[in-house]
């Protein structure tokens, strides 16, 4: 086991850590092998235990391992009764409830609604590990184990369903997951600093009931009475659900006005559910440099829990991944990243980086290859916004033009590739997050430097579409600047003497796409002489702008537009690119 130094964070508190263990408990032996006669938090997931920190129980675990708490993992628990998750038995103060790296409707369903046949997040990649509506299963499952125990929601599928919200699988809209899973608080965004703060406030304070000792965290929501904000509290009313129910274009102008809550971040959203009250906190500030370099300096193995007698598949991709910051600026409509880790970047230092680039050199069986360094968009470490966001009304830091606030030293992204790759024992870096390419155009040097050094035969670029008038609904550029793009990649890599290819990601289907729109991106992949091999029909996922879309028949103005619903019409213009 590993012992990290004190920590003084959240305005000089300060508290002792917890060794670290090698991988974090998963039964009563592994708890006790610690020396823990009880965990203080137990974390239900709808993942395998992948002690790798792009996977959210790991991080969280080992958070809070690190300031002092002792917590356990039941991942993938059997659905059919309690026993299963109470075999470490009763946990001191809580148990945390995530569905997984995905809503667990899109890690079972597909585009078209049928079941799919493997799932990433499972040891042999089998599927069925994890239940319809996981957060709402497990957290019953916990109260049946633990009656009175507290019960937190997080993770995406909470973060997303919030508040009211359309559920492409039912066909309905539904109400927020906290009140369909009877939890007594949700996590929104990433938790972190949420999940240590309910925490602390629970250990502190136990008589207290849980939604009153929950109630203001940053980052939480409860189910209470407008009586309880604080006073002089600033607050956004969002339509209520009857109201959304009856009248559908009222999502989007909750979902618009969920979206500037998050970004402006100091307001509080609340919401009538039939005459109960769903009460969102402001949201919580984004990790600090200092604290995203502690999380990632966390001893992770980087494998499976050693109980898995098969591989996740879900690791394969991300095994020698380096994770350099969160957030992006897109706003893309379509995209869950703003409403989950905001537009506003945080990042890690260049040493904490470069650190865990020469940790992976020196690791045993290493193999000399990094698959990449890179977040949301892999060109913003280090973005700012240097503007008010408090006054900020933009939906998006980048289109339709890039804000004049909006700062990233993409130079300086190229420099710290370049470090990293001359680590003793790197053979091979490659950056697989995608490139954000209209901000690339505005560096040539990082252009250059991605193009000459880093691609490694494909660079994954998300064009989306082609026609302007859906493109605008994406929030994406227009197609003049992907062909900017295009030009610039295929000069430097010819000047390099390299064959290289970028791989386009593309959208069938889009709230307010037609026929036409499929026809003429058809056309152009034809002009390119390219075969579509990134094509995904929309999936209106919960909580976004492109689902209200979907569900209202309107843009973002209020403006009718044309929504492909039926399976049948979506998979026709999903067919005509093939």
């Amino acid at each position: 086991m590993q012992t990290s130094k004190a920590i003084q964070l959240n305005g000089g508190q300060t508290q002792s850590p917890l060794p670290q263990p090698r991988f974090l408990p998963m039964s009563r032996a592994e708890m006790l092998a610690l020396g823990w006669d009880e965990l203080d938090v137990l974390l239900v997931t709808g993942d395998a235990y992948v002690d790798h920190p792009a996977f959210g129980a790991a991080l969280l675990g080992r958070w809070l391992v690190a300031h002092g708490f002792r917590a356990g993992i039941i991942a993938q628990p059997d659905w059919r009764s309690p026993d299963d998750l109470a075999r470490m038995g009763r946990p001191r103060l809580l148990a945390g409830v995530t569905a997984g790296a995905l809503d667990s409707m899109l890690a079972r369903y597909t585009a078209f609604r049928r079941r799919r046949s493997d799932d990433a997040y499972t040891p042999g990649g089998k599927a069925g590990a994890r239940p319809d509506r996981a957060s709402i299963v497990y957290t019953n499952l916990v109260k049946q184990a633990f009656p009175g125990l507290p019960v937190v929601l997080g993770g995406i599928e909470a973060s997303l369903r919030r508040i009211s919200h359309y559920d492409f699988w039912s066909g309905k809209l539904r109400r927020s997951i906290l009140l369909d899973a009877k939890a007594d608080a949700l996590l929104y965004g990433m938790a972190e600093n949420s999940l240590l703060a309910v925490t602390r406030r629970l250990s502190a304070s136990p008589e207290l009931p849980q939604a009153q000792a929950i109630l203001g965290i940053p980052g939480t929501a409860v189910a209470g009475r407008l009586e309880d904000l604080p006073p002089g509290a600033e607050v956004v009313e969002l339509p209520s659900h009857q109201d959304i129910a009856s009248d559908h274009p009222k999502l989007m102008e909750a979902t618009l006005a969920l979206e500037r809550q998050v970004h402006q971040a100091k307001a509080w959203a609340v919401q009538d559910v039939g005459g109960r009250w769903l009460l969102l906190a402001p949201p919580a500030p984004p990790l600090a440099t200092d604290e995203m370099d502690l999380l990632y300096s966390l001893p992770y193995t980087r494998q499976a829990h050693p109980s898995y007698t098969e591989p996740v598949p879900g690791l394969e991709t991300v095994a020698t991944s380096i994770t350099s910051h969160r957030g992006c600026g897109g706003g893309c409509s379509f995209c869950s990243l703003a409403l989950h880790q905001g537009r506003g970047i945080t990042s890690r230092s260049k040493g904490s980086i470069l650190a865990e680039v020469a940790g992976l050199a020196a690791s045993p069986g290493w193999r000399g290859s990094i698959s990449d360094i890179g977040g949301p968009s892999a060109n913003m470490w280090g973005g700012s916004c240097q503007g008010d966001k408090a006054k900020c009304t933009r939906p998006s830091c980048l289109t339709p033009q890039p804000c004049r606030h909006f700062a990233v030293d993409q130079e300086a992204i190229a420099a710290m590739l370049e470090q990293a790759a001359a680590t003793p024992g790197v053979k091979h870096l490659r950056v697989s997050s995608g490139v954000r390419f209209d901000l690339a155009l505005a560096s040539p040097a990082y252009t250059q430097t991605l193009v000459r050094r880093f691609v490694g035969g494909q660079l994954k670029i998300a064009p989306e579409h082609i026609s302007p008038a859906v493109l605008r609904l994406m929030r994406k550029p227009g197609p003049e600047v992907f062909e900017r793009f295009l030009a610039k990649f295929r000069e430097i890599s010819q000047a390099e003497g390299k064959e290289q290819y970028v791989v386009p990601y593309l959208l069938s289907a889009f709230p307010g796409c037609e026929q036409k729109d499929m026809a003429q991106l058809a056309a152009w992949l034809r002009q390119k002489g390219w075969r579509p091999q990134q094509v995904q029909c929309f999936v209106p996922t919960p909580g976004t702008v492109a689902t209200a879309m979907y569900f209202a028949g309107v843009d973002p103005k209020g403006k009718p537009i044309k929504v492909a619903r039926g399976d049948g019409e979506r998979r026709r213009q999903h067919q005509m690119l093939f």
